[in-house]
Parts: C-alpha cells; sequence; structure tokens
C-alpha cells in the first residue's frame, strides 16, 4: 500500500502544473497554469443547461475551506496536462432533476473543449464528466 502511494505521489509530481506553449516571435515562454484551465472549465460548466453546479461533498468542503485546502470547485475539476500543449479534463457536476443525462453530460463535453481551445489554443485529448449527483432546480426552493 505504501509502495502504491509513493508511486502515485512520484508520477503527480513529474506532471507538469503550467504547459509551456511555442512562441511564433520568439519573444518569450508562454505559460498556462492548470489554475487557468481549471477555471475556463468552471465557466464553461456552469454555463451549461440542466448543469446547477459543480459537485462536491458539504462536509468535506467545509472542513477543506477550514484547513486552508482548495475550493470546491478546485476538487471537483481534475487536469491532465501533458507535454505538446494536450490536456485531458475530468468535471464531477450535480444536474438538475428531469434533465437527460446523457445530452447535458454531452453540452458538457462540447462547451468546454471548445472554451479551453478557443482561449488557450490546447489540444483537447478528453473530456470525462462524472454525474455525481441530480437536486431540484435551485430556484424552486
Amino acid at each position: 500500500m505504501r509502495d502504491m502511494v509513493r508511486k502515485k505521489k512520484a508520477a503527480l509530481s513529474s506532471v507538469p502544473a503550467s504547459i509551456s506553449l511555442e512562441n511564433r516571435d520568439n519573444v518569450g515562454l508562454i505559460k498556462i497554469h492548470e489554475n487557468v484551465i481549471a477555471f475556463i472549465v468552471r465557466k464553461a460548466t456552469c454555463g451549461v443547461d440542466g448543469v446547477l453546479r459543480l459537485a462536491g461533498s458539504p462536509l468535506i468542503d467545509n472542513i477543506a475551506e477550514i484547513v486552508g485546502s482548495r475550493k470546491i470547485f478546485d476538487r471537483s475539476i481534475v487536469v491532465d496536462m501533458q507535454e505538446g500543449g494536450v490536456i485531458s479534463v475530468e468535471i464531477r457536476i450535480n444536474l438538475a432533476f428531469g434533465v437527460h443525462v446523457p445530452t447535458v453530460a454531452a453540452n458538457v463535453q462540447t462547451a468546454v473543449a471548445e472554451e479551453v481551445r478557443r482561449l488557450t489554443g490546447m489540444q483537447i485529448a478528453g473530456v470525462n464528466v462524472v454525474v455525481q449527483e441530480m437536486d431540484e432546480h435551485e430556484d424552486e426552493d
């Protein structure tokens, strides 16, 4: 078990937190941090009809904020940055009750891929969507 944890930590430490892109003018290096990608993903995801919010556990989120951990939207989005400007993303979301889950999930995939590509020029290897919960529309409470 400890060996698995060490291997996972070693693998995570070799993954870049930012990715360098070629600058056509050779003026300098352009780096895009994974936080930028996560922000773009969050905005694109929350703009899709049927998505209520990014998923999370209220208990864990409250404890994490107390100890200064990442915000909920950072824990609901995993960005895998590979060399050459290729990224893949996993997003955990909560949907409104009554929506067609496959359609909304596919709309999230399309919106995220298009927005990341438009704003960064990066290639998208994949957008994985995990529908964690369904809930009543927030405005109906």
